[in-house]
């Protein structure tokens, strides 16, 4: 059987069939791609609307909280540099160097302004005092290399000269142990939800997060200092991880029992700061724009 087709007549009834559709051609502007540039220029504008913000609340912080407890914290970090570069006690499983006589200080001011303004609000005042701490540190190197014919420096210089792998592993223990013991101070502070502005509500959040804070300030330290850098740099001198972790339990302990002597007057800092509304400027315009970003 032979089927014959009639091409024309096809055509014919393709092209009435066409005529009579309702289909609309499609909105090219619907398919429109957007210009990669301007994507990135939207990108770069939140990163510096981002950046305003932040400067902006860090700034209101600092204005916020007490002078002289930003100040205090600012002395304790610089000092803990310092100090550091004295070793006081040194066995096989313990090294104590000067900066545990002012690390108390640092953490029991984290904790103050945790209990008061929040994690955030630590962790900034933190990585300002760092920021601070690494241009004291460069001006003290500038200070070290510069030549002297009034006398024999060269003590003074190693000393405030430093090295710099030790500064760059005690930057990032503190920094990270900071976050640790701001997050973990007001983790703990929620579980007192009857009376979490007592006494024992701070003791407890101050002296968990502190020593466990400690513990990572001194692990990392010693890590990144006696098993990464020491080695290559100290001509084959090395810790091994047990005498990293020991040396960090025995370290955070000494440093709690000084936390511990003086939390007394960290807990009166924070009822006075409540007292007084410390801070109000700061708290309002948290608000502001937590309910803006919620409203969204």
């Amino acid at each position: 059987m032979i089927i014959k087709f009639n091409s024309s007549k096809i055509w014919r009834v393709m092209k009435e069939a066409l005529q009579n559709s309702e289909v609309r051609p499609l909105n090219p502007s619907l398919y429109k791609i957007k210009p990669r540039r301007k994507n990135m220029e939207n990108i770069n504008k939140k990163h510096d609307n981002l950046i305003k913000k932040e400067f902006k609340v860090t700034v209101l912080l600092l204005r916020s909280i007490p002078s002289v407890a930003v100040a205090l914290f600012v002395i304790s970090v610089i000092a803990m540099n310092l100090l550091a570069n004295k070793t006081l006690v040194q066995v096989d499983y313990v090294a104590i160097d000067g900066g545990i006589l002012v690390s108390w200080l640092s953490f029991m001011s984290m904790d103050i302004v945790t209990k008061h303004f929040g994690p955030k609000a630590s962790t900034r005042l933190s990585i300002f005092a760092i920021a601070v701490n690494l241009v004291m540190c460069l001006i003290f190197y500038i200070v070290s290399i510069i030549p002297s014919n009034a006398g024999d420096y060269s003590a003074f210089n190693s000393i405030i000269g430093g090295t710099w792998f030790i500064l760059l592993s005690s930057t990032i223990a503190f920094v990270s142990s900071a976050i640790i013991n701001n997050i973990l101070n007001y983790s703990i502070g929620k579980l007192f939800k009857k009376n979490p502005d007592g006494k024992l509500a701070f003791i407890t959040r101050s002296y968990v997060s502190t020593f466990i804070g400690q513990f990572f300030d001194n692990l990392i330290f010693a890590m990144l200092t006696f098993m990464v850098f020491a080695p290559i740099f100290w001509d084959g001198f090395h810790w091994t991880f047990v005498q990293c972790v020991v040396c960090s339990v025995i370290g955070a302990g000494l440093e709690l029992i000084l936390e511990i002597a003086f939390s007394p007057i960290g807990y009166r800092v924070c009822k006075n700061w409540k007292k007084n509304n410390i801070g109000k400027d700061y708290f309002e315009y948290i608000d502001n724009v937590t309910n803006s970003v919620t409203s969204k």
